[in-house]
């Protein structure tokens, strides 16, 4: 998920957060990361974590994002593995007050999932969502019914 004001501030001000992360070299492992100006990978100081599942492209599994005003909580098929919490310091840590949206994708090479290079015998693959779910909590007080 991308911060919606990243063609103002860019990339890592607008804040990322990436709920579900599988790298081809190491395929029994999932992460969660979040991307701030102040913490991430450009500077060595993201902040994330990581779930040991045997083979978890054999089936469909629940990857969930819990996110309030103090912290983002993210699990896998219901266990919580990483939690990032608001240190109530400014944007810099917690640019995560504004809207975002969702990015879906299949991302092979680059920096992290290259580094060991790409193996072409895999392909081809396929790449396949269930569904993606989006609920928001009511936040606005209510009032109790009258009778």
């Amino acid at each position: 998920m991308l911060g919606q004001n990243i063609g103002k501030v860019g990339w890592p001000k607008c804040g990322e957060i990436d709920i579900m992360e599988n790298v081809g070299f190491d395929p029994d492992v999932i992460h969660a990361n979040i991307h701030t100006e102040a913490y991430n990978h450009v500077k060595g100081t993201n902040k994330g974590d990581r779930i040991t599942v045997k083979a978890p492209y054999d089936g469909f599994h629940v990857y969930a994002l819990d996110w309030s005003p103090k912290q983002i909580v993210m699990s896998l098929d219901g266990k919580p593995y990483f939690t990032y919490q608001n240190e109530g310091t400014g944007e810099a840590v917690w640019p995560f007050d504004q809207p975002f949206y969702l990015i879906l994708n299949l991302a092979i090479g680059g920096s992290w999932g290259g580094q060991k290079g790409i193996d072409d015998a895999i392909f081809p693959q396929r790449f396949e969502i269930d569904y993606v779910r989006v609920y928001q909590l009511d936040s606005a007080p209510r009032r109790a019914r009258e009778r």
